[in-house]
């Protein structure tokens, strides 16, 4: 019965918490997680074909936002995580198409993938038109 008890009082102190789910605090970081896998997916992406101010933008959110979590009351980890790995995503992109256009700066194709020798890139490559 003990048990009982002290489970119900944890519970209730889960549901009656300042940033629990009975609150914007709870249901925003969670929302934001889509953000994070959205640029998860990106990474199939080829660096070409992303956006830079997109991409700029979900850096400095996020970066701004680990902060600004840290000072609000109640202080919230859950916002500060998912905004650290939004952030991170952001930067992870913005290295990719750095990465891409210092390569063709230097004449290279970008970093696009090539077929290993002795296959035709149509079926080296999934997908790619024939």
């Amino acid at each position: 019965m003990a048990a009982s008890a002290a489970a119900g009082s944890k519970f209730q102190q889960f549901m009656n918490h300042p940033a629990g789910p009975k609150t914007i605090f709870f249901w925003a970081p969670l929302m934001k997680w889509g953000l994070v896998a959205a640029g998860v997916k990106d990474l199939t992406r080829p660096a070409d074909k992303l956006s830079v101010s997109q991409n700029v933008a979900l850096a400095a959110t996020g970066i701004i936002w680990v902060r600004y979590s840290f000072v609000i009351i109640p202080v919230n980890y859950s916002l500060a995580a998912v905004n650290f790995f939004v952030g991170t995503s952001g930067l992870v992109q913005l290295a990719r198409i750095w990465d891409y256009r210092r390569n063709l700066a230097k004449g290279g194709t970008g970093g696009e993938i090539k077929a290993p020798a002795g296959i035709p890139a149509t079926q080296a490559i999934p997908g790619t038109p024939a």
